[in-house]
């Protein structure tokens, strides 16, 4: 008897013709995730992926690694023996024992995909669930609401043996929808964004606009922390620092204060665009919520996205702050995006911004700015790190 783990890959199950595309990518991810836990072979069958420990894996590393991969619906760690109905009864009575001893009621789930298996998947549930109570008399069987679902599938090579599922992260591999630039400030929304689409298969890039002395090193320092925890999801990030100081200044000395932070915003949208196209990336990710400040009504974001020519994706647009809240400490992020640091998007704060701009206006006030200069010299005076944590992958 050896022990493998099972992965089920849920929404990728959907896909047509090109979903071995898809899968394809998923195994790259785990492979280069798990490859301090060792070496494992993987073998694609029936929507399922079987990862099998070589020279010594460390499985209990890899299950919680693979916790944090997108793409995985849920996964078990599972005996895979021979398919014979006496290896069958034997193993599931031997491997399963911690978790039979500890539950109360249980069932028998069984799935004969090699059809030249003598038995049938009602004829195995009753085999295994009859052999179960004789060996474990304190059980009692409960269809509707078990405590232990025994699992038993018999495939082409082996027959499989597991008990409760562990949920995976979902969402789709890393990487199988495109590449995208993440606007990051270093508060709560953008984080939690970047998770978001990272779990609908974007590979990440960051763009963080730094106005020292405005702004200290240590709310930069506080990006990469952020960035780092992001990346245990969703594999290294390439993060640019983008020079903020000289754009902002000008903002605040030539254009009305209470259209600041939208012209600002739209500054940033130009840089920002820029740093994707020549990185590769299709579009970008903001944390912005509707109606949660004023540049984020829906007058400012469409004089915002006057500026864009390529998508913005904003997930978390009609989320509450709670729910934002929620997703942050589940992925480690609130504890950091709370630090007291300044950042850009806190500097020369209008009193009374403008909540309903219209785009003749800002496009009138944006004159009095050199605008291409500006841009260029942001993006020219870029700077380059490489963040990504011993857990992420590598993709």
């Amino acid at each position: 008897m050896k022990e493998i783990i099972l992965i089920k890959n849920g929404e990728l199950a959907l896909k047509g013709l090109n979903r071995r595309t898809f899968e394809d990518i998923l195994v790259k991810n785990m492979r280069r995730r798990l490859e301090s836990a060792g070496k494992f072979k993987f073998t694609i069958a029936q929507s399922t992926i079987v990862a099998e420990p070589e020279d010594g894996a460390d499985l209990d590393e890899a299950v919680e690694r693979l916790g944090k991969v997108f793409g995985i619906a849920g996964f078990s760690r599972a005996a895979a023996v021979e398919k014979n109905m006496d290896v069958i009864l034997k193993s599931a009575e031997e491997y399963l024992a911690p978790q039979l001893l500890s539950a109360r009621t249980f069932k028998v789930e069984a799935k004969r995909s090699d059809k030249k298996f003598p038995l049938k998947s009602p004829e195995i549930c009753a085999e295994v669930g009859g052999y179960l109570l004789r060996k474990y008399p304190h059980l009692a069987v409960d269809v509707h609401e078990p405590d232990l679902v025994v699992n038993v599938e018999v495939r082409d090579s082996y027959a499989y043996i597991h008990g409760k599922q562990i949920k995976g992260a979902g969402g789709m591999p890393t990487g199988s929808a495109g590449k995208a630039a993440l606007l990051i400030s270093g508060g709560i929304d953008s984080p939690v964004a970047g998770y978001m689409m990272a779990k609908r298969g974007l590979e990440l890039i960051a763009v963080h606009f730094a106005s020292p002395p405005y702004t200290s090193e240590r709310a930069e320092q506080k990006v990469h922390s952020l960035l780092k925890q992001v990346s245990k999801y969703s594999g290294r990030i390439t993060l640019f620092v983008i020079p903020f100081t000289e754009t902002q200044e000008r903002i605040k000395d030539d254009c009305p204060e209470e259209i600041f932070t939208v012209i600002m915003r739209r500054m940033m949208m130009r840089v920002a665009q820029i740093v994707a196209a020549k990185q590769g990336a299709g579009a970008l990710i903001t944390g912005e919520s509707v109606g949660q400040v004023a540049s984020q009504t829906m007058p400012a974001i469409a004089c915002t996205d006057k500026v864009c020519e390529i998508p913005v994706f904003r997930p978390l647009i009609g989320m509450d702050k709670d729910e934002v809240v929620a997703i942050s400490r589940k992925i480690d992020t609130f504890d950091i995006s709370i630090l007291p640091y300044e950042d850009c998007c806190t500097v020369f704060t209008p009193k009374h911004p403008k909540t309903r701009p219209t785009v003749d206006y800002v496009e009138a006030c944006e004159k009095a700015l050199d605008i291409d200069r500006l841009v260029n010299e942001a993006v020219e005076g870029a700077r380059t790190c490489l963040l990504y944590t011993s857990d992420a992958a590598d993709e």
